[in-house]
């Protein structure tokens, strides 16, 4: 997308984006998922296309049905903060449907993905009519809150190689859940890493390179392996020597 699509697409956020032309609405759901909808718009994404933008009032929610989504603000000095990586099932603005409100985020595409788009009020009329699906939402919202407050304390006592070893076993989890059988390589940049923890991208480089060179994790530009997960753990306890 260009610059000024880019444009568009914050502004109008997440309503513009639920109705692409050429879209037809389908019965497609997912059984097992007790946040599935039976209509849906879908649209697909290519990796770092802006699906909606901060500061917009939304009546539609998504849900990541293939792919990855940052959910980012921007701190007082310029650089990003990756808030959070959602994955394949993660729901994009489901509380401010149900609150009503705007989005405080940016949402956008961390890798090539396809999201179903839904109309809030089948959110808040299901909300309002099944106490356990209320139970359901509620759950969901405290875990990623309760995760937020674990990195936010993690990272204001913690040195750069221990919040880095574990923003990479973290996000090693939340990619498993898309490659379960190779929960040990990440497919994210080295700017959406260091967005992630936040801190400086020449930091974080000259870690990953040290780190390689002693055969902990490895991988080309895009993409992490880890190598030795044992020692990665020891570093993000705190662990001032690795051997």
């Amino acid at each position: 997308m260009d610059g000024a699509t880019h444009t568009h697409d914050c502004r109008v956020g997440i309503v513009k984006a639920a109705v692409p032309e050429g879209i037809q609405l389908s019965n497609r759901s997912v059984p097992d998922d007790e946040f599935s909808f039976c209509h849906s718009n879908a649209r697909s994404f290519q990796r770092g296309e802006i699906i909606a933008g901060a500061g917009v009032l939304v009546d539609m929610f998504a849900r990541v049905q293939r792919g990855f989504v940052s959910a980012s603000t921007m701190l007082p000095d310029g650089r990003e903060f990756i808030v959070e990586i959602i994955p394949k099932a993660g729901l994009i603005g489901d509380l401010e449907v149900l609150r009503r409100q705007m989005l405080n985020l940016e949402y956008r595409a961390s890798s090539d993905c396809e999201l179903h788009f839904f109309e809030g009020r089948l959110l808040r009329e299901r909300y309002a009519s099944d106490p356990r699906f209320r139970e359901k939402v509620v759950y969901r919202a405290l875990a990623r809150v309760a995760e937020l407050e674990l990195r936010i304390i993690s990272n204001a006592g913690s040195c750069l190689q221990s919040r880095l070893a574990s923003t990479i076993l973290r996000l090693s989890t939340v990619y498993g859940k898309d490659t379960p059988d190779n929960q040990d390589e990440l497919i994210i940049s080295q700017y959406d890493l260091a967005a992630t923890l936040p801190a400086s991208r020449e930091k974080v480089n000259q870690c990953l390179r040290r780190w390689r060179e002693r055969k902990i994790v490895d991988g080309s530009q895009g993409k992490i392996r880890i190598l030795n997960r044992k020692a990665l753990e020891a570093y993000a306890d705190g662990a001032a020597l690795v051997k």
